[in-house]
C-alpha cells in the first residue's frame, strides 16, 4: 500500500455495461464478468486498489442493486466499503458526493477514483503510477488524470494534451493540461496522437478539499445542491442534474494536471476490446468458457 495514509481510493462500479448486452444486463453487469481475467472485473479492481489503501479507505460507488452481487464476489469486503447511490446521475455528482463524505471524515484526504472496467498490469507499476499522482495532487493541489500513451486512434477515449512539466515528484512525469479532448474521430485521433496527447483514462486524483472547491467553483449545477447532503443523501441525487466530471469540472478548472501511466491501460468498453485485453489463439480467435474454433479466425467468444 501507500505509505500516505490519508489515501482513499473509490470503484465507480455502477454502469450497467450495455455495449456486453446480451450477457451484461442491470440485474448482472459486465462488473460482475470475467472480461479482463478469469476473475469478475469488481475483484480485479479490488485487488488495484487494495495496492493503495487498506480496505477501511476503499470505498465502492454502486447503485443498491449492484450490492449484493458485490458482496458475493467480494465476501471479506466489510459492509461500510460499500456507498450506495439512491439514483444514478453520472460522475460528477456521486464523486461530489464521495467527496464530500471523505472530506468529513478526513480533511487531508487525498481520493483516488478508479473504474470497475478497466484492464490495468502490472500492478506494480499500476501503484508506482498513483503513488507519483499522489505526491503531486498534495503538492500543487491540483486535479490529476493519469494519462496513458496511445497506441492506435481510438475514437472511444477522451484525449489529454500535456503542457508545462511539473517539478519532479516521483518516478513517472506529471504535467499541467492544456486541454481535454472528448472522443474524436478517427483522423483527429490520429492528429492528437501525433501532436503528443494521452488517452484520458478517467483514473483521477485530487485532495477532497481541492475537488469540493472545485465543484463549487465551476459547476454549479451541482455545487447548488451540495448543502442538501447535510440532511438527506436522497434529496441531493433527486435534485441533482445528470453530469459527468470531465465536462463539469475537468473540462473547467485550471487547476487540472495528468501524470504519464507507467503502466499498460485499456477500457473493457466493448466485446471488441477482448481483442486486446486476452490472449487469443494461433488464429487471432478469443475463445472464453466452453468454446472450440473450427476453421475459423479473428472470432470473440464468450460462453457461459
Amino acid at each position: 500500500m501507500l505509505a500516505d495514509p490519508h489515501v482513499w481510493t473509490t470503484v465507480l462500479a455502477g454502469g450497467i455495461g450495455s455495449r456486453f448486452w446480451p450477457v451484461s444486463t442491470p440485474e448482472h453487469p459486465k462488473q460482475l464478468l470475467p472480461l479482463a481475467s478469469d476473475r469478475p472485473l469488481i475483484v480485479d479492481t479490488v485487488e488495484r486498489a487494495r495496492a493503495l489503501a487498506p480496505d477501511e479507505r476503499i470505498r465502492i460507488l454502486a447503485g443498491r442493486h449492484l450490492a449484493e452481487p458485490f458482496r458475493n464476489v467480494l465476501p471479506d469486503l466489510a459492509d461500510e466499503c460499500y456507498w450506495v447511490e439512491p439514483e444514478a446521475k453520472g460522475t460528477c455528482p456521486v464523486l461530489a458526493w464521495a467527496a464530500w463524505q471523505v472530506h468529513q471524515v478526513d480533511p487531508e484526504a487525498v481520493m483516488v477514483s478508479l473504474h470497475a472496467d478497466h484492464l490495468i498490469r502490472p500492478v506494480e507499476r499500476f501503484q508506482e503510477t498513483l503513488e507519483t499522482a499522489v505526491e503531486v495532487a498534495r503538492r500543487d493541489d491540483l486535479l490529476l488524470s493519469v494519462g496513458a500513451e496511445p497506441d492506435r486512434p481510438e475514437t472511444g477515449f477522451g484525449y489529454v494534451a500535456p503542457g508545462e512539466l511539473l517539478e519532479p515528484a516521483g518516478s513517472v512525469s506529471a504535467h499541467r493540461v492544456e486541454a481535454f479532448h472528448e472522443k474524436p474521430a478517427v483522423e483527429t485521433a490520429q492528429r492528437y496522437i501525433d501532436q503528443g496527447y494521452l488517452w484520458n483514462t478517467g483514473i483521477f486524483v485530487w485532495k477532497a478539499a481541492v475537488f469540493l472547491e472545485e465543484v463549487a467553483t465551476h459547476a454549479p449545477e451541482v455545487d447548488t445542491h451540495m448543502a442538501m447532503l447535510e440532511d438527506s443523501v436522497e434529496s441531493f441525487f433527486d435534485s441533482v442534474p445528470v453530469c459527468v466530471v470531465d465536462r463539469a469540472v475537468m473540462e473547467r478548472s485550471a487547476r487540472v494536471g495528468t501524470v504519464r501511466a507507467s503502466f499498460e491501460w485499456d477500457d473493457v468498453g466493448s466485446w471488441e476490446a477482448l481483442s486486446r485485453t486476452r490472449e487469443g489463439d494461433g488464429h487471432h480467435n478469443v475463445l472464453i468458457g466452453q468454446a472450440r474454433a473450427v476453421e475459423a479466425r479473428d472470432n470473440i467468444v464468450f460462453s457461459e
